[in-house]
């Protein structure tokens, strides 16, 4: 797919509409480079264009208004759009150089609940279905992982993780496996199936052993349980022994049967409260991370940073926001369990409250039948030791039940890795196929060879990028990225995979006069692609004619809203 407009409205009201072509697409803001400090060219609205067509894309608004390029202006731009009514217009195509081939039309507003407006040709979506269908006609797959987010996550390079990784470009909190099925369906091996749940599975059982350990092994339990039900059989035939009536007999099985009523809730009780424990200190342990460093000691420091380096693009505090969400983002997906925890919990002891007072009643009733003071301890002893063994044979349960879930979790994974295993062949022909014109674009664009490789560790294939010339420096790191991107998009298309024929790349100042020059003049031309790229004019090489590729032009009097 490729772009084809970016339409902004107020309501009837045009206020920016972009048309794209194939090749480089520049984002130009001409701000002076000697107009007064507070014309910066970070405050025109240049990366919004990137942030729009993400939010078309199923991203978040939030990034829109609370980007540092807005500055203090990011409260009058989110109530602009959120308080009028803004609609984002998307519009792409299959084929850019055919005008009938396949359209998807994308619209997105900012306001709430009746008055959302989200919908894709037409059509509304709600929020998981908007995802999924995007990610169905885009990428033409129905299965679940890797998501539409993490699909679409490096063609859009806006962000710092983004703008600094190559291939690692989900949030911190993803996990090795994810990266994996990413990876993989680039190269289409589309596994379609949930290794990075049943790896989160795994963790929380080893982190339930781990606990259980403390007070004793499967093996120590059992050996107890042996020792206990001894127990329990020479006192039962002890009790035998006397002659008591049938009431009697009745009444003590009565209890018998409550206290192991009261003996199974407690301990199924303490096993939910033991899995709340573990839930609620996974969360402490993420609220720990919340920074709350100070705003004023932040601000300070970044105006020091801001002397010794000019063009620095991103501020403490956003880096703060972005870390606090994640882990906002991991709290609410751990505390989803939580509710049915309190409801067993609220029955279980609501029961147990029950057979407690049928215990009181029957051991009353029982010590006024007369029963002789010996059989009393006897069968005092006895419950004693019913209760160990309820306690215990709890603990066994529990125990059998983590092991066996752990097996048939391992059992999985190690499906799961041998099912892609198998295909290594095909996998490293297919990096193989993607090297030849990766190292051939990396070469071509800075002099560095650039190649990519996977190899299986521990189970998880892992991908990695090295170059033959050594590490790469901040320009050279950006070159790699966009000769990645344009291989990628050139492998896909020899080996029909589909994919983004677009990608939008933010600070491409860092990258070296010479490597820009190449990027606009030789290599996106030898790829069916669309490159975005805001940029500053003034850091553009002035050799180069940009009127042909120039999109959408910016100023600090003609901002993106235009907003004053």
């Amino acid at each position: 797919m490729f772009l084809d407009s970016l339409i902004v409205k107020n309501g009837e009201q045009t206020i920016r509409e972009i048309k794209f072509h194939k090749g480089i697409n520049l984002i130009v803001d001409y701000t002076a480079p000697n107009s007064k400090k507070t014309d910066s060219g970070n405050s025109v609205g240049k990366t919004t264009v990137l942030r729009l067509i993400d939010f078309c894309l199923d991203g978040s608004a939030k990034n829109i208004y609370s980007d540092p390029e807005f500055k203090d202006s990011n409260e009058k731009i989110k109530g602009f759009l959120t308080q009028q009514n803004i609609c984002i217009n998307l519009n792409l195509i299959e084929d850019i150089d055919n005008s009938d081939s396949r359209r998807i039309s994308i619209c997105r507003n900012f306001l709430q609940r009746s008055k959302k407006i989200q919908t894709i040709n037409g059509e509304k979506y709600s929020n998981d279905e908007f995802s999924s269908k995007l990610k169905s006609l885009i990428f033409k797959t129905v299965s679940e992982k890797p998501t539409f987010k993490q699909l679409k996550s490096k063609n859009i390079r806006d962000e710092k993780n983004k703008l600094v990784n190559t291939i690692r470009v989900l949030s911190p909190y993803d996990t090795d496996v994810a990266y994996e099925t990413l990876h993989l369906f680039w190269f289409g091996i589309d596994i379609n199936q949930d290794k990075d749940e049943l790896v989160r599975k795994q963790n929380l059982e080893n982190r339930l052993q781990a606990r259980l350990k403390k007070e004793s092994t499967l093996s120590q339990v059992k050996q107890t349980l042996l020792i206990v039900d001894s127990e329990i059989e020479r006192l039962t035939v002890k009790k035998d022994n006397f002659n008591l009536n049938p009431n009697y007999e009745s009444q003590l099985d009565e209890l018998n049967a409550a206290k192991q009523h009261v003996n199974a809730l407690s301990e199924n009780i303490s096993r939910l409260e033991l899995r709340k424990e573990l839930i609620l200190e996974s969360i402490d342990d993420l609220n720990r991370g919340f920074s709350r460093a100070s705003a004023e000691h932040i601000k300070k420091m970044y105006e020091k940073a801001r002397s010794l380096i000019p063009n620095l693009q991103k501020s403490f505090e956003e880096t703060l926001e972005f870390h606090n969400n994640m882990i906002k983002e991991k709290i609410d997906f751990i505390s989803q369990d939580l509710k049915q925890l309190d409801e067993e919990l609220f029955a279980d002891k609501k029961s147990l409250t029950y057979y407690l007072l049928e215990e009181e009643r029957l051991s009353k009733e029982l010590k006024k039948s007369g029963a002789v003071e010996e059989l009393q301890d006897i069968i005092s002893e006895l419950n004693g030791f019913y209760e160990q063994k309820g306690k215990l044979t709890e603990q066994k349960s529990v125990w059998e039940k983590s092991n066996k879930e752990l097996e048939e979790i391992e059992k999985s994974l190690v499906k799961m890795s041998n099912e892609i295993e198998s295909k290594d062949m095909s996998i490293q022909e297919k990096i193989a196929d993607f090297n030849k014109i990766f190292s051939k674009f990396s070469s071509k664009l800075d002099g560095v060879h650039s190649l990519l490789s996977a190899e299986p560790e521990n189970g998880i294939y892992k991908f990695s990028i090295s170059n033959i010339e050594g590490n790469p420096g901040t320009g050279t790191k950006k070159s790699q990225m966009a000769s990645f991107d344009l291989a990628y998009i050139a492998f896909a298309d020899e080996n029909k995979i589909p994919c983004l024929h677009f990608v939008l790349q933010d600070q491409i100042e860092n990258v070296h006069a010479n490597q820009i020059t190449n990027l606009f003049t030789d290599l996106v031309n030898q790829v069916n692609c669309q490159y975005v790229l805001p940029v500053l004019r003034d850091k553009l090489p002035n050799d180069i004619d940009i009127t042909h590729l120039e999109v959408l032009s910016l100023s600090s009097k003609d901002k993106f809203f235009k907003l004053s």
